[in-house]
């Protein structure tokens, strides 16, 4: 299985998240509110504010990234609270997922993976990937970017999917 193309996704999708926190910050100057407003929104009080949801998908792509690789992920604190340190904390994982190379995950896909919360359970590296990691990351990106939607920002499907990879049609001649 190659497994950079997938974090070259979830680099993507990091940011397109960052594309939605400026038009949700250029929302807030807009309709003359505090963007920490939409920071710690959330779609349900039980919950994760808008800020965890950006946390948790950054700490879900390093994470991942570094179990597969048998590695440390690079620490942060969680004590993100305005636009620019969560972009600071988006930008900081785009580039540490930017640092694999194909031979960092080799034997990844049977690696066992067992995060401390799962008490000694364990899935292959890929199981852990098809099973949670992907379902993880994306559950949060589209939970941050409904919470930001549900809050009047203009956000659209392609906002979600970012640029797309098209060629251009061939003219038989």
């Amino acid at each position: 299985m190659s497994f950079v193309p997938t974090f070259a996704q979830y680099a993507k999708m990091l940011h397109n998240l960052s594309q939605f926190i400026e038009k949700g910050a250029a929302f807030a100057v807009e309709k003359k509110f505090d963007v920490e407003v939409l920071l710690n929104a959330r779609l349900a009080p039980d919950q994760f504010s808008f800020t965890r949801q950006v946390q948790t998908v950054c700490d879900t792509a390093k994470f991942g990234a570094a179990r597969l690789a048998g590695q440390e992920a690079p620490a942060h604190a969680d004590t993100e609270k305005t636009v620019e340190e969560l972009q600071a904390r988006i930008r900081s994982v785009i580039n540490y997922l930017e640092t694999f190379t194909e031979a960092d995950f080799a034997g990844a896909d049977e690696r066992r993976i067992s995060p401390p919360r799962w008490a000694g359970k364990s899935l292959s590296g890929a199981q852990y990937l098809n099973h949670y990691l992907h379902p993880n990351f994306y559950f949060h990106v589209t939970t941050a970017y409904a919470i930001l939607r549900h809050n009047g920002v203009g956000l659209g499907k392609m906002d979600f999917l970012g640029s797309l990879p098209f060629q251009e049609p061939t003219t038989q001649s």
